[in-house]
């Protein structure tokens, strides 16, 4: 069964990479762990979002995080202890990889690990609007 694309329409020319990312991460998100996106507001500098995840359990050392491309990659490895013995287990030792695509100029500018939460920082600058005047030739 083949796919309609979903940026099909002829005033949408070259977002083929854009439609594929957005394959891409629609495969790759599972659930865990969950996060939160918020709007960082400042008045000095340009607008900044925070990328929240729940990771409880997890050291810095078993975390992360990279930018690969435009992607922001964050990766949790955490491996079983030997020689415990559970009669319930209720928390499972498990790897994660969560992707974000990240739109042209975003930055990530930091990451923190505090109380279970690992708080990404990025910043998108003011892009330039630019108007630039196209000539237009007659065959005279």
């Amino acid at each position: 069964m083949s796919r309609i694309p979903s940026l099909s329409s002829p005033f949408l020319l070259g977002f083929d990479e854009v439609e594929r990312a957005l394959d891409r991460v629609m495969k790759g998100s599972d659930g865990y762990p969950p996060y939160n996106i918020e709007r960082v507001a400042t008045a000095e500098q340009p607008e900044k979002l925070r990328i929240t995840l729940a990771v409880a359990g997890f050291t810095r050392e078993q975390l992360e995080v990279t930018v690969e491309e435009k992607e922001l990659v964050i990766r949790g490895r955490q491996s079983e202890e030997p020689g415990r013995v559970f009669l319930h287990r209720g928390i499972a030792a498990r790897q994660f990889q969560r992707v974000f695509v990240l739109a042209e100029g975003m930055r990530v500018i930091g990451a923190e690990l505090k109380n279970g939460l690992l708080c990404v920082e990025l910043v998108r600058p003011e892009p330039e609007r630019i108007v630039r005047r196209i000539t237009i030739a007659t065959d005279e």
